[in-house]
């Protein structure tokens, strides 16, 4: 196994002491850190920036050729750091001896430490990983700036000394869908910079919420669901959001994906937080909203094109959503696009 120690938490000196170390190509756009790697020692690419109040984003889409534990030592003030895998595991450790803790894919994990503590990181050869790290650092500038981590170290010790803390979650595919906005964002410079932002605090606010609802599910993570009908559930609602047009029906879905009616629906609630129809539902609102604003689609072209039948029933819900009516919303485009 290759080991690889990381004594910082700032994002310039990570990527130097991984390119250092593992190689490839960095670039730093708008203080966007990339680097691709295609040599013996694995191919993809690791993505990181800080933003204001301490909060830095880490993602990995590697494939490392052999096994390979990072070791990162905490500063004066340990961190807290959320982690998700959308695709692969990885595990965690205190100290290279102590007990491993693994992160399956659509998991979420939160950890910090006490002070001087090595965490370990291990990821496994030959396997495709995608997986996203956010740290929260305890900053000392203002008040505003440094309260952010102190609440979450009052939010998960409620007060008590800081020790190892290590929480694997349930299987969240909510946090994949951001995960996914992120890899499509096309914009460049100070625009990406502000996007990126915006959703890495989303995919923070989630993870948060996900730990809350397993502690008052008073069981972490219980579910009877296989790895692979975890997966199942993931490609299903891939389907919906690739043919939101399609007349999809529960007993479709579980033959598509080879799962009983049970299975499925409680795969969308535990993943998604909802039903299937519901998702189904959510899903067809979004993408009529999209159509309305960027195509020259009619409100009633739209509606057919994903799958309603009935104008009226969309409007209902479409107004539920965005508190305006699909005519409405429709117009203030077109205006929009003429003072333009």
């Amino acid at each position: 196994m290759r080991t690889l120690s990381i004594k910082t938490t700032k994002i310039e000196t990570i990527f130097e002491q991984f390119q250092q170390e593992i190689g490839g190509d960095l670039q730093i756009d708008t203080k966007e850190h990339i680097l691709e790697i295609d040599n013996p020692l694995g191919q993809g690419l690791v993505r990181g920036i800080s933003f204001k109040g301490g909060i830095s984003y880490l993602e990995f889409d590697m494939v490392f050729m052999e096994d390979l534990a990072v070791v990162t030592n905490s500063p004066k003030h340990a961190p807290v750091c959320f982690a998700y895998c959308s695709q692969g595991q990885m595990a965690h450790s205190f100290g290279l001896d102590g007990k491993k803790h693994r992160l399956e894919n659509f998991q979420t994990g939160i950890l910090t430490s006490k002070t001087q503590q090595d965490n370990v990181l291990y990821f496994d050869k030959d396997i495709n990983l995608k997986m996203i790290l956010i740290i929260v650092n305890p900053i000392q500038k203002t008040e505003s700036e440094k309260h952010l981590n102190q609440r979450l170290q009052k939010l998960f010790f409620d007060g008590n000394a800081v020790d190892n803390f290590a929480y694997v979650g349930s299987y969240n595919l909510k946090v994949a869908d951001k995960i996914q906005q992120l890899n499509a964002i096309s914009e460049k410079g100070i625009a990406r910079r502000l996007m990126i932002e915006g959703l890495v605090h989303m995919v923070l606010a989630l993870e948060i919420q996900q730990h809350s609802d397993d502690l008052q599910k008073a069981a972490l993570g219980e579910s009877s669901l296989t790895s692979r009908e975890r997966e199942v559930i993931q490609e299903l609602s891939l389907f919906i959001n690739n043919y939101p047009e399609k007349q999809l029906s529960v007993s479709y879905l579980c033959k598509k994906g080879g799962l009983s009616p049970s299975k499925l629906q409680e795969g969308f609630k535990l993943m998604h937080g909802t039903t299937v129809t519901d998702y189904i539902r959510d899903v067809r609102i979004r993408k009529a909203e999209d159509l309305i604003k960027n195509t020259d689609l009619n409100v009633s072209e739209v509606v057919y094109s994903i799958g309603f039948i009935s104008r009226s029933y969309f409007s209902k819900i479409f107004k539920a959503k965005y508190n305006c009516s699909p005519k409405q919303y429709k117009d203030k485009q077109n205006s929009f696009a003429i003072s333009v």
